[in-house]
C-alpha cells in the first residue's frame, strides 16, 4: 500500500492518497470540498465560448466553471494518519494530468451521474489497465434515472468485485462513506497482490 511517511519529534506520519476521478460535471469538485476539513485548493475557470465545442453541458446546462489542474483536499483520521484527496479534471484535453495524479495513489473514487453514464468509460478504463483499486459511486442528480448497482456494473463491464454505490456528493457523511468504502476495498486488492507475490 503506497503511503507518505515523515519524522517530525520522533512521531510517524502516514499519509494515504485517494483520487476522485470521473466525466464533466459529475460532482468532483462537491465531493472533494464537502469531505475536506480544510479549505479546498482548487484550480476552476470560467467556461468561455471557446470551449463550447468541446465542453459537453448536456445534462448539466447550469455548470459555469471547470477544474483545469486539480482539487486537493485533506481529512485527519486520527493522529498520525491523515487522507490527501485529489480531484481529477474531467475533460479528454486535461487527461495527461492523469498519471502524475496517479503516482502512489491507494485507489480512486469513480464518480458516476445516470443521465451521462459514457463518461465514466475513460476512468474505469485508465483505472483497470493501470491496476488501481477504485469504487464507482453513482452520484445523486434530481431527475436523473435510478439503477440498482448490479445495473451499473453490467452498463459499466466493471470487473467482478468492483464496489458500486450511492452517493449524495454534496453530504459530508455520504462522501466519507465512498472513502471509507474505498479503503476497504483497496485494502483487500492490496492484500491478495501481497498473497499472490508470496506464493507465486
Amino acid at each position: 500500500m503506497d503511503s507518505v511517511r515523515s519524522d517530525s519529534a520522533n512521531a510517524q506520519v502516514l499519509a494515504l492518497k485517494i483520487l476522485v476521478a470521473g466525466g464533466f460535471g459529475v460532482g468532483k469538485t462537491t465531493l472533494v470540498g464537502s469531505v475536506s476539513e480544510i479549505r479546498p485548493l482548487r484550480t476552476e475557470e470560467q467556461l468561455t465560448q471557446a470551449g463550447a465545442a468541446v465542453d459537453d453541458l448536456g445534462g448539466v446546462e447550469q455548470k459555469t466553471t471547470t477544474t483545469v489542474a486539480m482539487d486537493f483536499g485533506r481529512i485527519t483520521i486520527r493522529e498520525g494518519l491523515s487522507v490527501y484527496l485529489f480531484g481529477t479534471p474531467g475533460q479528454d484535453r486535461f487527461w495527461f494530468l492523469w498519471d502524475e495524479l496517479a503516482q502512489g495513489s491507494l485507489g480512486a473514487v469513480v464518480l458516476a451521474d445516470t443521465r451521462r453514464l459514457d463518461d465514466c468509460f475513460p476512468a474505469v478504463d485508465f483505472f483497470e489497465h493501470r491496476g488501481i483499486p477504485f469504487v464507482v459511486a453513482v452520484n445523486r442528480f434530481s431527475g436523473a434515472p435510478e439503477h440498482a448497482a448490479e445495473e451499473v456494473s453490467r452498463a459499466l463491464d466493471l470487473d467482478p468485485g468492483t464496489p458500486v454505490m450511492v452517493c449524495d456528493a454534496r453530504r459530508r457523511a455520504s462522501g466519507k462513506e465512498v472513502l471509507i468504502r474505498l479503503v476497504e476495498h483497496a485494502g483487500r486488492v492490496h492484500a491478495a497482490r501481497l498473497l499472490d507475490a508470496s506464493t507465486g
